[in-house]
Parts: structure tokens; C-alpha cells; sequence
């Protein structure tokens, strides 16, 4: 775990006192029953309070459901695998070997897991001050770059008003799998325009989440296309 714990040095700026938590952190439960499930709960719960308390902080006359989306957009899964993707966590991912040969390491719900699941692990090995510092340094310009409170609508309201301003018709999301016990699931989810033939993908906790998350990579798509 050498190799690992230069990259959490360089990325995260964080080194373990413990540093079996790092590889339980790292390690997907196709390769073990001791992985980053219960990491990944926790630290999932860290970030959704230090992402409350920056947004409360730094948008005072923002009501709670603007707080809810600027939270959302730091939090979401596609951020947090745009991170991770950012910082080549894939390369130090722990995975089982059917896993490994489908890609999971590229995967965006697998990486994005792996970073919640590493705050998690912070936050047990020095406490939530030092979780604090940490997320704040790994969301980066992500957080010094929040969008403007009315710019804010979900994605998939942004999506339909894209759609109906140029004629096509409603898109459609379809449930690919769910996954993970039932108090943790994962949920992947598509999102398709067939005026378009455009078909984009999306993970999250719950399947709105994934919906919002698939709408948001089809918005971009077809902004990236205009």
C-alpha cells in the first residue's frame, strides 16, 4: 500500500496513523467481506454535513431548497467520480477479479464510493476537524466555484426545458440495476432522447439521484453538440 499512500499524500494531503483503514477504504466488496462498504457510509454522512455547513455558510439568503441543490452539486455522485477520475484513484482500487475485467475501476458509482469511503476513513483515523480539512481541500475549486442560486434548477427540469425549447419531445429513464443491500443502494439509471438517439447514464444512492445524474451528462451532450 506504499504506492497508495503517496497518492493520498499528494492528493489529499492526509497521511494515516492507521493505515489498514486506507486499504479498507480502497478495497470494493467484489475483493473482500472486509471493504468500504461501512467506510463508505460514513463518510458519506461527513461529507452531506461539511457540504451543509459550507453552503449555509457562504449563502445566508439562500432558503432550504436552494441549499439542498448548491449541497447537491458538491456532493453528488458524478462530482465525486470526476474527482476521483481527476486524481487516477481507478489505479489504487482494491477489486475482485470479475470486477476488475468489467472496468470497475472507471466506474462512477465504484469511484465515487471509494472517495466517500475515504472521507470515512479519515474521519475515524483523526477525528472531523481533519476530515473537514480534507474535504475542503479535495473539493477544491468545486466549492470556490458554486453556480449562482438561480441558476440552480435540478437537471432534469434544465433537461426538459432544453428539449421542449428546441421541439423534441420528453426524455425517457429507464432503471438498469440496483444494487448493494437494501439500506445502501446503488442505483444506475438511463436517460434517453429518441427524437435524438442520444442515450446518456447516470449512478446515485436512490434512483432520483441517478435520474438527476444521467439528465445532467445528457444535458451536457447535447450542449457539447449545439
Amino acid at each position: 500500500m506504499n504506492s497508495a499512500a503517496k497518492w493520498l499524500k499528494t492528493h489529499f494531503d492526509f497521511a494515516f496513523d492507521d493505515a489498514t483503514l486506507l486499504e479498507r477504504a480502497l478495497t470494493h466488496r467484489s475483493a473482500a467481506s472486509r471493504n468500504n462498504e461501512r467506510l463508505e457510509f460514513l463518510g458519506d454522512a461527513v461529507l452531506d454535513f461539511v457540504a451543509s455547513d459550507l453552503v449555509y455558510q457562504r449563502y445566508p439568503d439562500a432558503d432550504e431548497g436552494e441549499l439542498s441543490r448548491l449541497r447537491s452539486s458538491l456532493v453528488r455522485d458524478t462530482t465525486l467520480a470526476e474527482i476521483a477520475v481527476s486524481m487516477d484513484l481507478g489505479e489504487h482500487l482494491i477489486l475482485g477479479g470479475g470486477e476488475m475485467k468489467s472496468g470497475g475501476h472507471r466506474r462512477a458509482s465504484t469511484l465515487a464510493d471509494a472517495v466517500e469511503a475515504i472521507f470515512g476513513a479519515i474521519y475515524l483515523d483523526q477525528g472531523f476537524a481533519e476530515a473537514e480539512r480534507v474535504i475542503r481541500r479535495v473539493l477544491g475549486e468545486r466549492l470556490e466555484n458554486l453556480p449562482a442560486v438561480e441558476d440552480l434548477k435540478d437537471p432534469k427540469t434544465r433537461l426538459q426545458e432544453f428539449l421542449q425549447g428546441r421541439g423534441h419531445g420528453l426524455p425517457e429513464y429507464a432503471t438498469l440495476s440496483v444494487t448493494g443491500q437494501a439500506h445502501r443502494q446503488h442505483f444506475d439509471v438511463s436517460c434517453s432522447v429518441p427524437s435524438l438517439d442520444v442515450t446518456t447514464t447516470g449512478s446515485g444512492s436512490s434512483r432520483r439521484y441517478a435520474e438527476q445524474a444521467a439528465a445532467d451528462e445528457m444535458l451536457r451532450a447535447l450542449e457539447a453538440a449545439s
